[in-house]
Formats: structure tokens, C-alpha cells, sequence
């Protein structure tokens, strides 16, 4: 009877520390991060290892817009989705999380992220930026060649400084895409008005989604998302 709890405990501690491995730790060294998203990258973090992926899942992977549509079921009426989003989430924090996204293998991942590294001052250039966003889907594509993987462009903001950043990472982007088989998802052009800014009446700040802005989203990619969900 003690052997067999003994077996019990050992094979407990070795699906926690296989968990555990599948996370980045405090204090893990993620390029260009800013001091103020640290916080909330390890909250998130934490979140995640208690509510974790089921395989064959769709994940929607990204930053604060993609954390802020929160229940994606509800959206759009099915289930099976994750949000994987993280507020202040850039390039690089999503690289060094990758491991939990291809340890459960997802049906699809629907990628939105950049917009963070285009704000940070430090981030070196769009071009950076564009080849951290197709680092991203090339390694899960990797690994996980049957995974559909969504990449969606960058969405315009109020800003004028940053819209000609934006414009050229989402064009590196797309230009990748075109010549491959992932698939994009043009965002940036509903999203965008006549001035090349995020159009009033979808955002709450200039940035971030309001409830219309999120509706024209899920209106949007539905469809795709349906029929995913639909099939096994």
C-alpha cells in the first residue's frame, strides 16, 4: 500500500514540473520588456497554470486586445477557444510562452501582437518587430504542422507617430504570408478610417477594443471560426 502512494506522489511530481516547464519563470529575461508589463506578463502567468490549454483547442494568442475580448466562447457562441492574451504582451513575451501553446497542440491559433513593441522605445525597428511576429508562427508551424495558424495585422490607433510604424510591419507581414501557406486576416483595413487611425466609434482610449469594436471583430473572422469549431 505505501508503494503505491509512493508511485501516486512521484507520478504528481512529475506532472507538476512537467507543467512547471511549460511556462516561463519570474525573472526569466524577455528582450525590450518594460518594467511596468513584468507584473502583469507573471499574474497572467499564473492564471494560466491553473486554467490550462486542453488539446486540440482554438487559442487566441496576443496582447492586452486579445486578453480584453476575455470569454471568445460567449462571443462566438461555441466552445473549445482560450484566451491567451496578455496586457503589455509583446513579441518576445509571446516566444518565450510558446511552449504551453505547442505542448497542447491547438486546431488554430489566431495571432494578434505587436502593437507593444512598435509603443516601446526600445524595440529596435519594424523590422525586428515583423520578423519576431513570422519567428512566432514559423516555430509553431514547426512543430505543429497540422495547427492552422491565423495571422492577423496589426490594428491602427489614434496616434499619428506610430502609423507609419504600423503600415510597414503590417506590410512586411503580409508580403511573408502571400508567398506561404498561413493564412492572414487583414484587420487593420476595417479598423482603420480615412486619416489611417483607429476609427472613434470601435475604441475606448485610441488602442483598445470597446464593445463595437470587438462585435466588428467577431463579425469579421466568424465564419472561420464557426466552421473550426464545428470540426474535429
Amino acid at each position: 500500500m505505501k508503494f503505491r502512494y509512493l508511485i501516486i506522489l512521484i507520478s504528481l511530481n512529475f506532472l507538476n514540473a512537467q507543467s512547471q516547464s511549460l511556462y516561463p519563470n519570474i525573472g526569466t529575461e524577455i528582450m525590450f520588456q518594460p518594467e511596468w508589463a513584468k507584473k502583469l506578463y507573471y499574474d497572467r502567468i499564473e492564471v494560466f497554470k491553473q486554467d490550462t490549454l486542453k488539446f486540440n483547442q482554438i487559442v487566441f494568442l496576443g496582447n492586452s486586445i486579445t486578453e480584453g475580448g476575455k470569454d471568445w466562447n460567449e462571443k462566438f457562441g461555441v466552445v473549445g477557444i482560450s484566451n491567451r492574451g496578455i496586457s503589455g504582451d509583446s513579441t518576445d513575451g509571446v516566444i518565450a510562452r510558446l511552449n504551453e501553446i505547442i505542448h497542447f497542440s491547438p486546431k488554430a491559433i489566431f495571432l494578434l501582437i505587436g502593437i507593444n513593441d512598435i509603443y516601446n522605445e526600445l524595440t529596435p525597428s519594424t523590422d525586428y518587430v515583423a520578423n519576431n511576429i513570422l519567428k512566432i508562427i514559423k516555430l509553431i508551424n514547426q512543430e505543429l504542422p497540422e495547427t492552422k495558424i491565423f495571422l492577423q495585422t496589426i490594428l491602427p490607433v489614434e496616434k499619428e507617430v506610430y502609423k507609419d510604424k504600423i503600415i510597414a510591419v503590417n506590410e512586411m507581414i503580409k508580403t511573408f504570408v502571400s508567398q506561404s501557406k498561413f493564412e492572414i486576416i487583414d484587420l487593420y483595413s476595417i479598423f482603420v478610417n480615412e486619416e489611417g487611425k483607429m476609427k472613434k466609434e470601435l475604441s475606448y482610449d485610441g488602442v483598445h477594443l470597446n464593445d463595437k469594436g470587438y462585435s466588428v471583430w467577431v463579425d469579421h473572422i466568424k465564419p472561420t471560426v464557426l466552421n473550426l469549431a464545428n470540426h474535429n
